[in-house]
């Protein structure tokens, strides 16, 4: 069924309508609250001078009291310099403000976490590493946002390495994991094997690359892939990727050499993932035509995906999924992110895993599987906040397996904790909202 364009064009548009007057109104969107009891103002003998003397020098003996008896242990920075926007590109640490403003409110929201967004008036490689780990003390984890590649590779290998809690990069790691769990439950429904399905991923930026070896891990036969850049199919024949990072990539994949571009890369495969230019007409019908039987596509730009739903359907496509949240099967990060913190930091994490990513995008395709699997729903939507605790249970559980956790707890102490610290959020806005403390947002204009 063809939809109007200029309809659904004109839905998107409404929210940049809206966003300006709902930001100026509120004056942004997250801010600092006590979480401590205030009964007189003697209390502050306790909560600062001079009683907190004790605190400081306890935890200069021991530093892993820092996780005790400060909000370390539910702290998270995100980090930006602004240099790859929400496909608004390079405008700067200030003016990417407001993304991560949003990205602290989902985390708080949906995962309990309190994010504090760190915009760095810098885009030099070494001057963000040094920058990160100067406000490592605060932390007990760090997210990466809006980093453009390729030193968003670099920056997030350094800093892996070389912190003692977990980085990670949302657009890298959140965008494979949200992706994995697409495809798992995708595949089920059309009855094809992850091992043997023949994958076209389109675009090898940040997103595409870390979902690539996401997916390897996960158990896609890198044989069975074929990478397409703005140039071509990515080929070991290729001499321009020697150097780059891309060359990896392409001795892992396309092991015959296929040349072309995305029609031949679509040609005879089971699943495309697109995160690459915004369409319409990035991938066309034409394209979609040569792809096998129940063929399953995500097309993942935004705001408009490389091609239009019903223009993939009519094509053949079985089941479709966008980035959009006015089509089904929307692909989000924010499905993954908070949680995935979540299970990190209640369990200490040093760092966040592919394969803790991988436990959590599992559970988060048990929950949409065990829900019922339709064409139109393959994975929950933001609204199933059950998915949350239930995948940082799982990240936590991977963590301790793989010993890189430095604190022990069961599989109940964590999903009570997790459930526990998610609602008591929604429950509070909720109060402030009843009790007029967050006022009611402006009419929309008109």
């Amino acid at each position: 069924m063809k939809v109007d364009t200029d309809e659904l064009l004109k839905k998107a548009s409404k929210w940049s309508k809206i966003a300006p007057l709902y930001h100026s109104f509120y004056r942004g969107k997250v801010e600092v609250m006590p979480k401590c009891a205030m009964r007189t103002l003697q209390d502050f003998s306790i909560w600062y001078t001079p009683g907190v003397a004790q605190v400081c020098r306890d935890i200069e003996s021991d530093p892993e009291l820092a996780f005790e008896e400060t909000s370390k242990w539910n702290y998270v920075a995100v980090v930006s310099d602004g240099t790859r926007v929400l496909g608004l590109g390079d405008i700067g640490g200030q003016a990417g403000m407001p993304v991560m403003e949003g990205k602290a409110l989902i985390f708080k929201y949906l995962g309990g976490v309190d994010a504090f967004p760190i915009c760095l008036a810098t885009k030099d490689t070494e001057e963000i590493i040094q920058a990160v780990k100067w406000i490592e003390p605060t932390f007990g984890g760090i997210n990466l946002e809006d980093f453009s590649k390729p030193k968003c590779f670099e920056i997030l290998g350094r800093l892996r390495k070389e912190m003692p809690i977990p980085v990670w990069h949302d657009d890298q790691q959140g965008t494979a994991a949200v992706i994995l769990a697409g495809v798992i439950n995708a595949l089920k429904l059309v009855g094809k094997e992850m091992d043997e399905a023949q994958f076209a991923i389109v675009g090898s930026g940040s997103a595409n690359t870390r979902t690539f070896y996401v997916l390897e891990a996960a158990g896609v036969d890198p044989k069975n892939v074929f990478m397409v850049d703005s140039q071509g199919i990515l080929s070991s024949s290729n001499e321009r990727l020697k150097g780059t990072y891309k060359w990896d990539l392409a001795v892992k994949t396309n092991p015959d050499c296929r040349t072309g571009g995305i029609k031949e890369a679509l040609d005879g495969s089971d699943i495309c993932i697109a995160a690459s230019k915004p369409g319409p007409g990035t991938i066309t019908p034409d394209d979609v035509n040569g792809m096998a039987d129940d063929a399953i596509l995500f097309a993942c730009a935004n705001p408009v995906p490389e091609i239009w739903p019903w223009e993939a359907k009519e094509a053949g496509v079985k089941v479709m999924a966008t980035g959009r949240s006015d089509f089904p099967n929307q692909v989000n990060n924010s499905l993954v992110f908070p949680a995935i913190f979540r299970g990190a930091l209640d369990v200490r994490a040093k760092t966040i895993t592919d394969e803790m990513c991988i436990a959590s995008a599992t559970e988060l395709a048990k929950y949409g599987e065990d829900k019922g699997l339709t064409e139109e729903y393959i994975i929950p939507s933001m609204d199933e906040w059950e998915i949350y605790p239930r995948q940082a249970v799982e990240t936590g559980v991977k963590a301790m397996e793989q010993g890189i956790a430095r604190k022990k707890r069961s599989r109940q102490e964590l999903y009570e904790h997790a459930e526990a610290i998610i609602k008591r959020t929604q429950d509070i806005v909720a109060l402030l909202m009843r009790e007029g403390h967050i006022a009611p947002p402006p009419p929309e204009p008109q």
